[in-house]
């Protein structure tokens, strides 16, 4: 992932930075890690918007509110100093480097590994370990 990141970074940065007058690629390289992660684990949970929901729905939010941002900047009227076309590079990258991570995992045939833990070894683990 930290490949991804420094990747989607980089990337995000050189096509914001034709647009803006400055550009750090930090942020556009965070969308990248959520672009690639909507693409491993759509459903696992996040944060967003004051509650919890998979992260493909919050992806989508989140690119409908720079989508806002980008109308509003091509407009001449931009909301705010938000390099949203940062953020939208940078979900495209990581949503391309998801595409190459879900085909390199499935060719080399790893799985998740299911694991279950028999309750009674619990219990003894806390009974030895915990003292209770």
């Amino acid at each position: 992932m930290l490949l991804v990141f420094i990747a989607a970074g980089i990337l995000a940065n050189l096509v914001s930075v034709n647009f803006y007058d400055s550009s750090l690629g930090a942020s556009g390289a965070i969308f990248g890690i959520l672009g690639a992660l909507i693409l491993i684990r759509p459903m696992m949970a996040v944060w967003a918007f004051g509650m919890p929901m998979p992260i493909f729905v919050a992806g989508i939010l989140w690119a409908g509110a720079d989508l806002v941002g980008v109308y509003g900047f091509f407009m001449g009227n931009p909301i705010d100093n938000t390099g949203n076309l940062a953020h939208l590079s940078g979900l495209f990258f990581g949503l391309l480097f998801g595409i190459w991570l879900r085909r390199y995992f499935r060719q080399r045939h790893i799985r998740k590994i299911n694991v279950s833990i028999d309750e009674g070894e619990i219990r003894n683990w806390e009974k030895i370990y915990m003292g209770r």
